[in-house]
């Protein structure tokens, strides 16, 4: 069972690291975070909204990786997709919201990292449905 999912394994440990440790860092670091978003977005029509947007992708991310954590337990438990399945939905919703965040700011190369991620999330999407 493990082995004819290893390719869906790999894809969500992927996620669920990704997310997992921004959440981390988010959270030990918030006013730090906190602090280098508020300049980044002072041009943007969310400079007023910075913590709650910080807070909100934060939210983002640790449930697209624990939905990533549990979908990667599933595969391996009972070889069900569900789990696996929501979590890349949640982690290609996570990555637009970021996309977003980072167009707003005109920090286009920022933009075109996002994208990198989106395309095993959005693989992902496709195989585990």
């Amino acid at each position: 069972m493990i082995t004819s999912n290893i390719p869906f394994i790999l894809v969500l440990l992927l996620l669920a690291a990704t997310f997992i440790q921004s959440g981390y860092d988010k959270t030990m670091y918030w006013q730090d975070n906190l602090s280098w978003l508020k300049g980044h977005f002072a041009k943007t029509p969310i400079k007023n909204m910075v913590p709650a947007s910080l807070f909100l992708i934060l939210i983002l991310e640790l449930v697209s990786g624990i939905l990533c954590l549990a979908g990667i337990l599933q595969l391996m438990m009972n070889n069900q997709r569900t789990f696996g399945f929501y979590g890349a939905v949640m982690s290609c919703i996570t990555l637009i919201f970021l996309l977003i965040g980072q167009r707003m700011a005109k920090e286009y190369e920022g933009a075109k990292t996002i994208v990198i991620y989106f395309i095993p999330a959005i693989i992902a999407c496709y195989w585990l449905s």
